[in-house]
């Protein structure tokens, strides 16, 4: 039984807006603002509705401030308002990067910009290695002996994750599927597998501002959507896909383009997964950023969409989330061989790997200190070293 909305679209749509525009910090700081803000001081939805969306946005695939964005729009307003919600949410932010990715594009050659993502790219490393440790403690267990032998077995998925990614250098979407039936059929096989004679109702089914080619459209849609749609949970699970096409198979983008990429993800406003934009326009310029950012969020909305008015039940079923579980295990140990793959590019001395161990520790001990502002001190003081 839904509440009696007590707000209109219009303002729903402004209030992403601004959340778009202002909100730093990522997923978890995102999420933190929606619910103090439409649940204990606007009381736009109930503290279950809010649950329920957060429940969602784990369970399906997506990143997870944007799914939780795109299923708030659709409890009172459906369709449209999921539509109209999710465009608001991600429409700054991608504004903000396709700028970036102009002036990224003019300056990239300059001593002065390379100073800076000099000092950039060493923070990135320290900011994704944080982030790979609390996905793997959130999504897996905590580093303790009784919690390891419960979980042994996402805990091997996770290190085939890791190995595999060191070893290829790739991400194998086909580990990341297999794991997540193989822990549903040790977990919580369906009933249709324990029941032979029913079969399954529904079975499980990827500077120029102009210049692009078609081929290259295609590919980064296709590429970007099969990448949107094995995204569970931080937007950062995103990296080792995006790290594996456009540098690995692609060669789309250098190492260090690719982490000054991320860094811009980190500097910007909204979810983290809009870096993609960033990549889209150097790729293929403004049309190359709409399509990728397009088919990134593609999936998460469709998922979200179609799951919605029949996720209580679906949340409900153990074999379901044994599966989403197995996947996730497998990419967070992914995303942990990709940190270790760029991390061996990017630090490529003393002082960037001290800045890297300092960002870890800031992160750490510093909580005033977020994102956005670890990435300018680094920028600083990447131009402090090259100066001298």
């Amino acid at each position: 039984m839904r509440t009696v909305t007590s707000y209109t679209l219009k303002e729903l749509v402004l209030y992403f807006l601004k959340l778009g525009t202002w909100g730093f910090g990522g997923p978890v700081a995102l999420v933190g603002y929606m619910q103090r803000d439409l649940v204990d001081t606007r009381k736009w939805l109930t503290e279950e509705e809010f649950k329920e969306g957060i429940a969602l946005a784990q369970l399906a695939p997506g990143p997870l401030a944007a799914q939780l964005g795109i299923y708030i729009g659709f409890v009172h307003y459906r369709l449209l308002g999921a539509t109209l919600a999710g465009l608001a949410f991600v429409l700054p932010s991608f504004i903000m990067v396709v700028l970036l990715g102009v002036i990224y594009k003019i300056y990239s050659g300059i001593p002065a910009m390379q100073a800076v993502f000099y000092g950039v790219g060493a923070a990135v490393i320290g900011i994704i290695s944080m982030s790979a440790y609390k996905l793997t403690v959130k999504s897996i267990s905590k580093f303790q002996l009784s919690a390891l032998r419960q979980n042994w077995l996402l805990w091997l998925f996770y290190l085939l994750g890791a190995v595999l990614t060191v070893i290829t250098q790739r991400e194998e979407v086909l580990l990341f599927v297999a794991t997540g039936l193989i822990y549903m059929l040790v977990k919580a096989p369906p009933t249709w597998l324990r029941k032979p004679a029913v079969l399954p109702a529904v079975s499980l089914a990827a500077i120029g501002f102009w210049e692009f080619s078609s081929d290259d459209l295609f590919k980064i849609a296709v590429f970007f959507a099969k990448a949107g749609a094995f995204v569970f949970g931080s937007g950062l699970a995103i990296v080792p896909f995006l790290h594996a096409g456009v540098v690995q198979e692609y060669g789309w983008l250098t190492e260090l383009e690719f982490v000054d990429s991320v860094a811009v993800a980190m500097i910007t406003p909204g979810p983290v997964v809009i870096t993609v934009g960033f990549i889209g326009y150097l790729v293929a310029g403004f049309p190359g950023a709409s399509v990728a950012a397009l088919a990134t969020f593609l999936p998460c909305f469709l998922f979200t969409v179609i799951l919605a008015p029949s996720f209580r039940k679906i949340a409900a079923n153990k074999s379901i989330k044994a599966f989403v579980d197995g996947i996730t295990a497998s990419v967070v140990g992914a995303l942990v061989g990709s940190v270790i793959i760029i991390g061996t590019r990017s630090i490529i001395d003393i002082p960037t790997g001290l800045i890297a161990i300092a960002t870890v520790l800031a992160l750490l001990y510093v909580k005033r200190l977020q994102e956005p502002q670890l990435i300018l001190i680094a920028a600083v003081l990447g131009m402090v070293i090259k100066s001298l």
